[in-house]
């Protein structure tokens, strides 16, 4: 792991790599609970945005107050519906502290496929879901989310640990149009809250901590789970799932003032937590503790939940109000042994400090966008001799990683081939290919003084070694903008070389090895068209025995040139048209990253740090698309 940018991959890491949304930092902050006085170091609540700050001192044990000191048994149901008047409903403040939709939110950045994320939609609600309420510091509007689960005594919900708060009150499927007393399923006053006493609301692992059970009064006899329903909790299955996410932003962002939910969104690890993340537009501040459901029953009513939303800074990243990601990027803790002790204590009214918290193992992570944003250059091979490719990475600051694949789209381990030095920043161009017939390839590199050298056999030899030198520095080199590995003519190994030179002529050499470059092939003259084509790569797109060329042009289209040869240029077919999207993608290359042995997985460094796999991409389609690293 490279130095320069080790505090951001393991401290900040998850931070900026979870640099990602919701905003209900500040609704915690005004919503945590009165606690006894502590026997131990408090917690630290964090700085706002852009300070740095350290890291805060997980909280105390604690055992929450029945709602308050106005709660116990004087909070009733009677008491909560005259406390919550229709006025007051509608003039609480929103403890968010955001009162206008933050700049870029009408225009989300556009989608590269379904899978890069989606944007909610308002709708009805469900009734096992609905609001809380709570007058703590001061009057508060609805600002969190909460759901009935399975009980024995027929009357806990779930939510996130830092929506805890004074005089709360569950309202299910919230109806803005109605006073208290109408609402279609009554207001149900907290009894009784129960909550993690290791969780803390920061960037600590104790954030992983983040949700709550609370125990309902009765109205009338009648328990919350007889009226509504009641969802099941399941332990987390894995990072990546398929979740159905609701809540009810709060009012301020939500004008609506509607339930809200992302249907089917794909979840992915949290890197260094044990969380997951999804990217859904519209999760505004209010949604916190809201169900992540990874099924609902026939109804629709009630199902299965698997997270809740919550975590890392309460839910959200660490980004100001005017980032265009400040309501696309939400997280949940993993239900794991914490949260199913949580459960077992509220059930039997208990508080019991189950001791400190230890992170359970979690599984690898590639990093997180802010780093990414300085992977420079790129190429894939079967470094390794296993049969499919691995990745190089080098750096901004010279360090080069590679990068050990699974054979199933995702990368398992890295290995720092070179640290940082001033050496490879003079890199300007990369490819990988099987130059020496080893089988296993070696790195091609191309210099700013127009030296190129061939790095043979990379995944046993490294790099820290003088190399094969191809060409001494030159001035003609030093135009060679991009080159591409390949097998165009080759009929075993990837022997072949396509070099763009920066006044658009294109050459392809045939039979380049150790110390050679084989013989030279001109495909086109020099011209102003292929002076705009920003990035080049090969792979086996066409599903034939040679390889097809891909473009990438200043204009964001993206060509496959299939049955190039030594004689001319592939037939033209399009993968994209011109579009702003693609302008944005800034390092490409290819690989055979999965269990069909086919070197058509495209991987993409986008402008913002997201790195994405385009699984068995097509001649005229990009494949499966898969987050390797979220967006910083």
């Amino acid at each position: 792991m490279y130095l320069r940018y080790l505090r951001i991959r393991l401290g900040t890491a998850a931070a900026l790599c979870a640099a990602l949304l919701l905003g209900d930092a500040a609704v915690a902050q005004a919503a945590a609970p009165p606690a006894p006085a502590p026997t131990g170091p408090a917690t630290v609540e964090p700085a706002p945005t852009g300070r740095t700050d350290t890291v805060p001192i997980p909280s105390t044990s604690i055992t929450p107050s029945p709602a308050g000191s106005d709660s116990g048994n004087s909070w009733t149901v009677q008491n909560a519906i005259r406390f919550w008047t229709p006025q007051r409903m509608a003039s609480a403040t929103d403890p968010s502290g955001r009162i206008a939709r933050p700049r870029g939110w009408t225009a989300p950045r556009k989608k590269r496929s379904v899978a890069a994320g989606i944007d909610g939609e308002h709708f009805d609600g469900i009734k096992s879901v609905g609001v809380l309420f709570n007058t703590d510091k001061g009057m508060k509007a609805h600002y969190c989310t909460a759901s009935v689960v399975r009980s024995k005594g027929h009357n806990l919900i779930l939510t996130a640990g830092h929506c805890v708060g004074d005089k709360a009150v569950f309202v299910p499927e919230y109806d803005h149009t109605k006073s208290g007393a109408d609402q279609p399923y009554g207001m149900w006053p907290v009894q009784e809250w129960f909550r993690d006493s290791q969780y803390a609301s920061d960037k600590s692992p104790n954030s992983d901590l983040d949700f709550a059970f609370g125990s309902l009064k009765a109205d009338n006899g009648r328990e919350a789970q007889d009226v509504v329903g009641a969802n099941t909790l399941a332990r987390t299955p894995g990072f990546v799932n398929k979740v159905t996410v609701v809540g009810y932003p709060m009012v301020g962002h939500n004008p609506q003032d509607r339930a809200f939910r992302c249907p089917g969104v794909p979840t992915a690890p949290l890197p260094a937590y044990n969380q997951m993340q999804i990217d859904c537009g519209g999760m505004w501040g209010g949604v916190s503790g809201g169900p992540w459901f990874s099924s609902l029953g026939p109804s629709g009513d009630t199902g299965e939940i698997i997270g809740n939303v919550g975590g890392f800074l309460k839910g959200g990243p660490d980004v100001p109000a005017d980032n265009p990601l400040y309501n696309r990027i939400t997280y949940s803790p993993l239900h794991g042994d914490r949260f199913f002790q949580l459960y077992d204590d509220a059930q039997n009214g208990l508080h019991t400090d189950h001791g400190a918290y230890h992170q359970p193992p979690l599984p690898y992570s590639m990093g997180n966008g802010e780093t990414w944003k300085h992977a420079r250059l790129m190429a894939a091979g079967d470094f390794n001799g296993v049969g499919h490719s691995d990745l190089i990475v080098v750096w901004t600051d010279g360090e080069v990683t590679l990068y050990t694949n699974g054979a199933n789209g995702r990368f398992i381990s890295e290995r720092q081939l070179l640290a940082p030095s001033s050496t490879w920043t003079h890199a300007e161009t990369i490819t990988a290919g099987d130059f020496t017939g080893s089988t296993r390839f070696d790195l091609m590199v191309r210099w700013s003084d127009g030296e190129v050298t061939l790095y043979g056999d990379v995944g046993t030899k490294g790099l820290n070694w003088a190399g094969t030198q191809m060409i001494g520095p030159n001035s003609t080199w030093q135009h060679a903008t991009q080159i591409a590995a390949g097998r165009f003519n080759a009929s075993t190994y990837v022997t072949d070389l396509m070099v763009r030179w920066s006044d658009g002529e294109l050459t392809l050499y045939t039979d380049v090895g150790a110390g050679s470059f084989g013989q030279e092939h001109k495909l086109k003259d020099p011209n102003s068209t292929w002076q705009k084509a920003t990035l080049l790569t090969s792979g086996e797109f066409s599903g034939n025995q040679k390889w097809d060329l891909m473009v990438q042009w200043s204009d964001g289209e993206l060509d496959n040139y299939v049955g190039t040869s030594v004689s001319a240029l592939g037939t033209e077919a399009r993968v994209q048209n011109p579009n702003g999207l693609w302008t944005h993608n800034t390092v490409m290359t290819t690989g055979s990253f999965t269990g069909d042995h086919r070197t058509d997985d495209l991987v993409v460094r986008w402008s913002d740090g997201e790195t994405t796999m385009y699984i068995d991409t097509g001649m005229d389609h990009l494949g499966t698309e898969e987050n390797l690293v979220p967006h910083a």
